[in-house]
């Protein structure tokens, strides 16, 4: 399947001339996947809601400073490798080329509203992730931001004082109480008022109840209430139980499903993968698959790196933070760490990877061996 019947001709479009107040007054206004800016008439980038919540650039700059590039797409290219794109370039949205021309936008709505009957084939259990970041009520909003600029995410469960779920705040939830507020005057009498907002309560912002599935609900049932409620992900608690939370179920988790192959290699995801300096993909692959192949009972059914940068540097490179994680027939294990360069940090997350994976096959040894002394014990 190609994304020709899937892509669309209706995008918001702006100028890289335009001040920044008003592209995100289209945010607020109309809440687009993304907004496409172009310099005199030619495609130069987009503009994403996470953008908007990782900067402080102010209201009276030009579209054109917060201008990143997004993967470029044709009308004919298959639906996986979009999907792949879509993930592995960190946006909900890339631009549509017929030839050198800018033809239209896809977003990941789009791809997933055009594979749903096909996702009743994959149960949540296959796909979510169940390393959740969560915070606690009295959490403030400055503390919000800063666990989704860290992570890199864009939604946090809210737990109460027993550790059950009372709400989910997301990237939209802050961009009306800070992102413009934060842009302003941050002398005289506003000064105080943004420090005000920022030790707002995430209770006063975060969304209640919140939405649920269960892990052995079908991706397309989940898929299928995230669209019609324009959510991007759920919550994935235990059956008959809707208040602890067991993981998270989201879009780019779903995308991420669709680009799993059948080849005889290791299937690697990687995020951000423009951060990517002095190791190539096959790199990656290769050495995640020596420490998989360190317990052959574990088969790695498929792998994700994802790199974030931050604005620290050591002479010109920047402080990465990678983090790995493997979907295997024995669970899930992941590895994290930060160094300057994508390598380094790499490295880091693998050694951090490692050491899980022999605690797993320590842990799975000693189950075993536990289990033939019952065995023995018995026959006596």
């Amino acid at each position: 399947m190609d994304i020709a019947d899937i892509a669309t001709r209706e995008f918001v479009e702006v100028d890289a001339g335009k001040r920044l107040g008003k592209v995100r007054s289209i945010f607020e206004r109309e809440n687009p996947k993304g907004i496409i800016v172009t310099d005199d008439g030619e495609y130069a980038g987009v503009i994403t809601q996470k953008q908007l919540v990782q900067s402080h650039v102010e209201d009276n700059a030009k579209a054109g400073a917060m201008t990143s590039s997004a993967p470029k797409v044709g009308r004919r290219d298959d639906v996986r490798e979009v999907a792949r794109v879509l993930v592995e370039g960190g946006t909900k949205i890339a631009p549509v080329f017929e030839g050198d021309s800018l033809w239209g936008i896809v977003t990941e709505d789009d791809i997933l509203e055009a594979v749903l009957e096909n996702l009743d084939a994959l149960t949540v259990d296959q796909i979510y992730t169940d390393n959740v970041v969560t915070v606690a009520e009295d959490t403030n909003v400055g503390q919000v931001i800063n666990h989704l600029r860290e992570h890199g995410i864009s939604r946090l469960p809210v737990l109460d004082d027993a550790d059950a779920l009372t709400g989910m705040v997301t990237r939209h939830d802050v961009v009306d109480v800070v992102v413009r507020d934060m842009n302003k005057a941050t002398t005289g009498d506003r000064a105080g008022e943004i420090q005000r907002i920022l030790d707002i309560p995430v209770y006063d912002v975060m969304s209640s109840p919140v939405e649920t599935v269960t892990l052995d609900a079908s991706v397309r049932d989940a898929v299928a209430r995230m669209l019609e409620n324009d959510f991007a992900g759920l919550v994935v608690t235990p059956e008959d139980d809707d208040i602890h939370v067991e993981g998270i179920v989201t879009k780019t988790d779903v995308l991420r499903a669709l680009t799993f192959t059948e080849e005889d290699h290791m299937d690697v995801q990687i995020t951000n993968i423009n951060l990517l300096d002095t190791i190539s993909r096959d790199d990656l692959r290769s050495d995640i698959g020596a420490v998989a192949d360190k317990y052959q009972a574990m088969q790695v059914q498929h792998a994700h790196v994802r790199f974030h940068e931050h604005k620290e540097k050591l002479r010109g490179t920047p402080l990465i933070q990678c983090q790995i994680r493997l979907r295997t027939n024995k669970g899930q294990a992941a590895g994290s760490g930060e160094g300057y360069g994508a390598e380094m940090a790499f490295n880091v997350a693998l050694d951090k990877l490692e050491r899980n994976v022999l605690e797993l096959k320590g842990v799975q040894a000693d189950e075993e061996y536990r289990g033939q002394v019952l065995r023995k014990l018995g026959e006596l």
